[in-house]
């Protein structure tokens, strides 16, 4: 056997996996270090060298370069001469000035309110409970509540990680048959606001706290569908609110417990018409996982497990819930690939 074949073997490809698998906090971090500190701001559409953005950010300039560096070995930064770059695509989305930005995003999943709950998750997998309560001494939304500038961020980013879904959803469903469409935990109205666009006969409604509203008026203005959406403070868990013949879940369920989730929809199913519908937007897991499976959505079971103590779940979970809240589940809809989102529709039994 040549020397080099010797090297290519399973075992080196597989302690390869392992390697990268455990240096991936780490680009996480590189990549919350950059947007904080404006890292891709700096740089922009053009090319900067690593000695300007630093004296831009008032940053050490070796340290800087060795962080550029290591975004340019995670493909957000290119370095087509020594010490100067650009931004890709990807990097591109780090801007907080981009159309389609991310920075809000990355910044919220680099947060201690996110990660250090994470870092306890073998207590969570031995007692099935999240740990973020015993690290804040609060719920996650409730500590949330209690940060305005990190609630602010926070729906910034919920808003930017429904944009592809915003485009997906609209096409996918016969919104145009319903008069009020109800966006329940709406949050800024990303979503809504893209639905109603496409279909000018609906009204809306978002119904979400205080907080999650904070920013829904001036998102909805901006999208020119402030005048056919009313917004209505409320606790889902207490009620929902009447009106609509369209309820929708988006990116809710998830956060909750099976129980918290029943309440919600019995909820929803005491105002719901005999005419209207239910449609939760969620990933759905498969029975088992295959090796082309996304790994994105178990990730994410894992980070609702250790933060909220909600779940991702499959199509048998999604039915159980429903028939447990009284509704029937009539259909699945998968948004176009790469999207993970499915369309659960269900109606009152």
């Amino acid at each position: 056997m040549e020397a080099n074949e010797e090297r290519a073997t399973p075992t080196r490809a597989a302690r390869g996996t392992v390697t990268g698998l455990l240096f991936g906090q780490l680009a996480t971090y590189a990549v919350g270090t950059a947007v904080r500190l404006g890292l891709l701001d700096r740089i922009g559409a053009g090319t900067r060298t690593a000695d300007e953005v630093a004296a831009d950010c008032g940053t050490h300039p070796q340290a800087t370069l060795r962080l550029l560096r290591a975004l340019a070995a995670l493909d957000l930064l290119t370095e087509p001469e020594p010490a100067v770059f650009e931004a890709t695509a990807a990097g591109a989305l780090l801007r907080s000035d981009a159309p389609d930005s991310m920075y809000a995003l990355a910044r919220i999943f680099s947060e201690p309110l996110m990660t250090r709950a994470r870092e306890r998750m073998e207590d969570s997998v031995r007692t099935g409970e999240p740990v973020f309560d015993a690290i804040f001494g609060t719920d996650f939304f409730s500590h949330l509540k209690s940060e305005p500038e990190l609630s602010r961020v926070f729906n910034t980013a919920m808003g930017q990680g429904t944009r592809i879904a915003a485009q997906d959803v609209p096409p996918a469903y016969d919104f145009g048959r319903f008069g009020t469409i109800v966006d329940v935990g709406g949050g800024d109205g990303t979503l809504l606001a893209a639905i109603l666009r496409a279909h000018p006969a609906p009204r809306g409604m978002i119904y979400d706290s205080a907080e999650g509203l904070a920013q829904a008026g001036a998102k909805l203005a901006a999208e020119g569908v402030a005048d056919r959406v009313t917004l209505r403070t409320g606790d889902f868990f207490t009620e929902a609110p009447t009106g609509g013949d369209l309820y929708l879940l988006k990116s809710v369920i998830h956060d909750w417990n099976d129980d918290q989730c029943a309440q919600i929809l019995r909820n929803i199913r005491q105002v719901l018409p005999p005419d209207g519908r239910l449609l939760i937007i969620e990933p759905v897991l498969t029975d088992t996982v295959g090796p082309d499976t996304s790994a994105l959505p178990y990730l994410s079971d894992l980070n609702m497990l250790v933060n909220v103590g909600g779940r991702e779940r499959t199509r048998a979970d999604f039915e159980t819930l429903c028939t447990k809240a009284g509704f029937h589940l009539t259909g699945l809809t998968p948004l176009p690939a790469p999207d993970p989102y499915v369309l659960i529709e269900a109606t009152g039994v």
